[in-house]
């Protein structure tokens, strides 16, 4: 959708965007109105607000709902499939497991951490911790300790690439809105992710044990919880197989990015079929659409039937609906932004003041994040509101990436009790509210310092 003639100067413009964000955050948390409710109702009035005429209205709407769910629902459609599959098939648990005999007890933590990294890839953070959950306390009851030392690194590892990483719904959204490059981004946010996780997570993770011993909950501790078996009753799948299903699309992905990169630099023309042909085969999309086949294929045989396997992927799609809505809703806000001239505004205010677009990406981010406790709202409203900046500083396909990850780091910082995240990992692991402050407030915090940190200095290197 083509920006419309403002009918307002910057100044009124950015009034009426302050008021929009003031009203989204009113109403979703003084009037626990739902969130894609709420972002739909304000993205409706800020068009009215900034006088787009009735005949434009509607399709601004609806343009930047639509543009935002081609590229996220097909993405994490996809990802939840894969990751419901080795859900129930056993592959978590096969993952963690090879990965804790391999490290060893010293090291159990670190490996969960990295099974959780893995295992993070396709799947939601919620969904992947609750699943997750009895591993950590199986883990926790064999070799002891307070339940932090193990249970942190993987809470941590999901909320890093959640964050971070496509194709989970907030990278994604922000980089369809900011015209980032999704096989970059992956790469990005991996190796952005990787260190941020160690530092922030795991590190944290063996210092908030040490100084909170936090017990295992009273059923665990009796090991009443351990012969509890979910899933078919044919063997689970190789460690192998896991881990191929896993890497599988990340490693299609790279090479996407790298025939791209290559293509660029050389005289390969794209349009040759073979280049064409592997580059639609790393496209994100495809290469998780490939990994679902696969993996119903390889999990499916000798566990399920047709039908049933169809019925998992099936399932696998209700929890994400809301997500997936509020995703698309943060896209229209975002349209309407740009089409309002409301973008522009804000982009020509930032030049004015010198302020980094990154800088200021993180610190929006972080103001929407601790006010409303969606990380997912964060990211993309703040992407809405920032993308005429984005676009006016002229950024390599890198720098943009790097503006993603920053936003992504505001959007995870100050986890507190507005955030879901904060009474999931506060209630599993049976701490009160000031023990959940003074941990998992904390490494959420860490994870969004050190990312930001790390994002930064890229950006002035590279």
């Amino acid at each position: 959708m083509e920006t419309i003639e403002p009918a307002y100067s910057a100044g009124p413009l950015l009034g009426i965007a302050a008021g929009a964000v003031a009203l989204l955050l009113l109403l979703i948390i003084r009037f626990k109105l739902h969130a894609f409710v709420a972002l739909v109702l304000v993205s409706a009035l800020t068009a009215i607000a900034t006088r787009i005429p009735p005949a434009d209205l509607v399709a601004t709407l609806t343009s930047g709902f639509g543009s935002t769910l081609a590229s996220v629902a097909l993405l994490v459609g996809f990802g939840v499939m894969i990751g419901r599959l080795l859900e129930v098939t056993g592959g978590a648990q096969v993952l963690a497991d090879t990965l804790v005999g391999r490290f060893g007890e010293k090291r159990a933590p670190f490996a969960l951490g990295v099974a959780s990294l893995l295992f993070g890839f396709p799947i939601f953070f919620d969904a992947g911790f609750v699943v997750f959950l009895p591993i950590i306390l199986s883990v926790a009851r064999r070799f002891g300790g307070s339940t932090l030392t193990y249970a942190l690194p993987s809470a941590g590892a999901f909320a890093v690439m959640h964050g971070f990483v496509p194709p989970h719904p907030g990278p994604v959204a922000a980089a369809e809105l900011l015209g980032a490059n999704v096989g970059l981004l992956v790469l990005v946010g991996v190796a952005v992710a990787l260190p941020t996780w160690y530092v922030a997570s795991y590190l944290f993770g063996q210092y908030a044990g040490r100084r909170h011993d936090i017990p295992l909950p009273a059923e665990w501790a009796s090991g009443a919880m351990e012969d509890r078996t979910d899933g078919p009753d044919a063997p689970a799948p190789r460690f192998g197989i896991v881990l191929t299903l896993l890497l599988l699309p990340l490693l299609l992905i790279f090479l996407n990015t790298g025939i791209s990169a290559v293509a660029s630099a050389t005289d390969l023309d794209g349009e040759q079929s073979w280049v064409g042909w592997l580059q639609v085969v790393g496209s994100t999309p495809v290469a998780l659409l490939i990994t679902v086949l696969v993996a119903m294929v390889v999990l499916g045989r000798g566990r399920y039937s047709a039908g049933e396997v169809e019925k998992l992927v099936n399932d696998s799609l209700g929890p994400i609906c809301s997500v997936v809505l509020i995703t698309g809703a943060g896209g229209m806000f975002g349209g309407v932004l740009r089409a309002s001239g409301i973008g522009d505004a804000l982009a020509g205010s930032l030049e004015a003041i010198g302020l980094p677009v990154i800088v200021a990406a993180f610190i929006v981010s972080t103001l929407l994040r601790v006010a409303q406790g969606s990380a997912t709202v964060a990211l993309t409203t703040t992407a809405g509101l920032i993308a005429p900046t984005v676009a006016a500083a002229d950024l390599s396909a890198l720098g943009i990436c790097f503006v993603v990850i920053a936003i992504a780091c505001g959007a995870t910082v100050l986890s507190h009790v507005n955030d879901s995240g904060f009474w999931l990992v506060g209630r599993f692991l049976g701490m009160d509210v000031p023990t959940t402050l003074r941990t998992w407030t904390v490494m959420e915090t860490l994870i969004g310092v050190v990312g930001f940190a790390i994002v930064l200095v890229l950006s002035l290197v590279l």
